[in-house]
């Protein structure tokens, strides 16, 4: 039997990927925003979703529930970063973050939990969800959050749907351009900061072509939503290890550990 597969953030990345691959055995639908990115595809079928307004993901959510009366995966992909000094990030920024990594996509799971029933929901998390990397703090703690909330929902709902997170590393993804582009005016204005910065926009910008490639850590998802029965969490990459096995040390070990790491690195 044919099944059924969401994915939002659907036209870059790791969800343009997971498009491709679920498209050979499945029936998609796939979310975008910006029209000029959706491509014609066997299986798919392309719906607009912002994440930034309710509205449109309640519209969102209507129609995928106007097409189908069963949902086998929802895969929630899209994403964006907010970083720089956290004394310097401006409240509508932090609120933006979360809007668009945390509450979007529960409340769009809420509002398809009528045809999710067995299923599994996979969160694309990140390794900054285990709360230790500097500068980027409104986007680890709006994984983190994510990770918390489903799991709750995960331990307490009756429909047995699953949850599934997924922690990657470092991937070469367009994410990294987007977010040097989307924090602009924090990077270039952060006094007191400027060398921290510099070296921040330098990373992300290699992290283009450097990280894990978008196509591995799709298959790997792609394969975990085939298991019969999947761990609730999952890390790829051998940075989002060092990550994971860093969490367990004290808090004050943790941080002078990264404090360090940066002072060597911007050296």
């Amino acid at each position: 039997m044919v099944k059924t597969v969401v994915i939002t953030g659907a036209t870059s990345g790791i969800g343009k990927e997971l498009v491709k691959l679920f498209s050979t055995d499945s029936k998609v639908f796939a979310s975008y925003r910006n029209e000029n990115l959706v491509e014609n595809i066997d299986n798919v079928e392309y719906f607009y979703m912002d994440m930034t307004n309710r509205t449109s993901i309640e519209d969102a959510a209507k129609l995928i529930k106007s097409k189908t009366d069963k949902i086998d995966i929802l895969i929630n992909v899209a994403g964006c970063v907010v970083a720089g000094p956290m004394e310097l990030i401006d409240g509508d920024s932090l609120r933006e973050q979360f809007e668009v990594n945390t509450f979007s996509h529960f409340e769009f799971t809420q509002k398809l939990i009528p045809i999710l029933a067995d299923s599994k929901v996979i969160n694309i998390s990140s390794m900054s969800s285990f709360g230790h990397f500097p500068f980027i703090g409104p986007y680890g703690a709006s994984k983190r959050a994510m990770d918390i909330l489903f799991n709750a929902f995960a331990i307490e709902n009756h429909k047995n749907i699953q949850v599934i997170s997924i922690k990657p590393g470092v991937i070469s993804t367009p994410l990294w351009q987007k977010s040097v582009a989307k924090n602009e005016k924090t990077l270039s204005d952060c006094s007191g900061y400027e060398k921290e910065m510099q070296f921040m926009k330098s990373n992300a910008l290699k992290n283009t072509d450097k990280g894990l490639p978008v196509e591995k850590v799709a298959d790997f998802i792609y394969k975990v939503a085939k298991k019969k029965k999947a761990k609730s969490s999952y890390t790829i990459g051998r940075d989002a290890k060092v990550a994971e096995i860093l969490s367990l040390f004290p808090q004050d070990l943790i941080n002078n550990i990264v404090k360090l790491g940066m002072r060597v690195r911007i050296k």
